[in-house]
């Protein structure tokens, strides 16, 4: 046992994918500096080395409002999450389903087999984060507080204090703190 929380295996890969396809696909600041999203690398997502253009542009469009959530959350406002991710699985046409592929064992897909990649996608995201917010730790979905980055996370920590997206960013918060204390 790792200590580390673990909403379920398959989920728990999902809104890590979700965290992904957020942080890359959406604009704004990363690691103190100016974020376009304008060539996300995809490639992390099952499927995303051969997406064409079209599809990583819908999946860009549902990580907008995947990015919503996590804003919410991040703000205390779990009603507003909860509506958006609602949104989102009814647009998404969200099913649970069982499948099998690839030598791996049964696990669940949540979306239809006939779905895009993209809404594929972000049919599961929304499902993954649905499984988090219906969970007494639906607190553990963030935004980072460090200068100048607006990229999301899940804390997964057993104390749930995680506040940055990344280790770079907490030390760059450290770094800056540092220095600040030096010059007084």
């Amino acid at each position: 046992m790792t200590g580390q929380l673990n909403f379920d295996s398959h989920a728990s890969d999902v809104v890590a994918a979700a965290v992904q396809a957020v942080n890359v696909l959406t604009p704004g600041e990363a690691l103190g500096r100016a974020y376009a999203a304008d060539e996300p690398d995809v490639s992390g997502l099952a499927g995303g080395a051969e997406a064409a253009g079209k599809d990583v542009d819908e999946l860009r469009g549902y990580a907008s409002r995947l990015r919503a959530i996590f804003e919410a959350v991040d703000t205390g406002h779990i009603d507003q999450a909860c509506v958006v991710t609602n949104a989102l699985l009814a647009d998404t046409q969200a099913v649970p389903r069982l499948i099998k592929h690839d030598n791996e064992p049964w696990h669940i897909h949540f979306h239809a087999g006939s779905a895009s990649w993209a809404r594929g996608w972000a049919a599961s995201m929304a499902t993954a984060l649905a499984i988090v917010l219906g969970n007494p730790m639906s607190d553990r979905l963030g935004v980072c507080t460090a200068t100048a980055c607006d990229r999301v996370f899940v804390d997964v920590s057993r104390n749930g204090t995680k506040r940055f997206c990344s280790t770079a960013c907490q030390n760059r918060i450290k770094a800056a703190a540092f220095r600040a204390r030096k010059q007084v």
